[in-house]
């Protein structure tokens, strides 16, 4: 299982070999994967004041951040990939990047946030990582806010009896997270899970998970969480890519 450490090790490693943008060669590139997958679920919550993105690697989703937002906290376990967003954003004052341990938030003011997001990093975050970032979330967002992460799901393809998971671990999930543990989490920290979708990966298994979460503004129990499997997504990742060839300028052309 990924530990903070083994994190820290393996990023701080790795080359980044077009900024983070190879990532999303899947989809056709960051612009089709922003526009055609993360924006259209939420465009509900933006643009406003404070936005904190957890582990933004390089930024290749922070740049459509940046215009969205008054100001803009980018925080990173790894500190290549915070220099390497001061470096990009070093024009944009509204922009602040802090190193963190990998999991504490303590750069952060109480109740200042308006909306915190995570996208493909913390699905290599175990569970007692997503339990300290939800634990002072709960703090750390304004009441009435909210909150979009990418996570595992993996964990639900483990053997009751052993543990240990009945298929391949090829994108090095989290095994200790699921979509219910998430819930379970937000519950303990006093935070609302709204909706959650349970999505593929490049293949037919549901390892990965989005919850939309929020600091609630009132007492009382939990409205009832929106969940949705999404068996498609990965041929919506494909379609994102077909468009992204066929509505183009042919070679040599502008």
């Amino acid at each position: 299982m990924p530990t903070v450490q083994q994190n820290l090790e393996h990023w701080s490693t790795y080359a980044w070999p077009a900024g983070g943008d190879e990532w999303s060669a899947g989809a056709g590139g960051t612009p089709y994967v922003w526009h055609g997958t993360i924006f259209p679920r939420l465009c509900r919550f933006l643009p406003c004041r404070h936005v904190l993105e957890i582990a933004p690697g390089h930024g290749r989703l922070s740049a459509y951040l940046v215009p969205l937002c008054k100001r803009l906290t980018l925080v990173d376990l790894v500190p290549e990939c915070v220099d390497a967003c001061r470096k990009r954003f070093a024009a944009h004052r509204h922009v602040r990047c802090h190193v963190n341990d990998g999991t504490s938030l303590d750069m952060v003011k109480d109740a200042d946030v308006d909306f915190v997001f995570s996208w493909d990093s913390l699905v290599h975050a175990e569970q007692d990582v997503i339990a300290a970032y939800l634990d002072q979330l709960a703090r750390k967002l304004r009441p009435g806010a909210f909150g979009l992460f990418s996570h595992s799901n993996i964990g639900t393809y483990a053997d009751p009896g052993t543990g240990r998971l009945t298929i391949e671990n090829t994108h090095w999930r989290a095994e200790s997270m699921t979509g219910e543990r998430f819930r379970d989490l937000c519950d303990h920290a006093g935070l609302w899970c709204l909706a959650q979708e349970v999505r593929t990966m490049g293949g037919p298994e549901l390892i990965d998970c989005i919850s939309l979460f929020m600091r609630p503004q009132r007492t009382g129990p939990p409205p009832e969480t929106n969940v949705m499997v999404n068996r498609e997504f990965w041929r919506e990742t494909h379609n994102l890519r077909r468009i992204s060839t066929m509505y183009a300028p042919p070679p040599g052309a502008g």
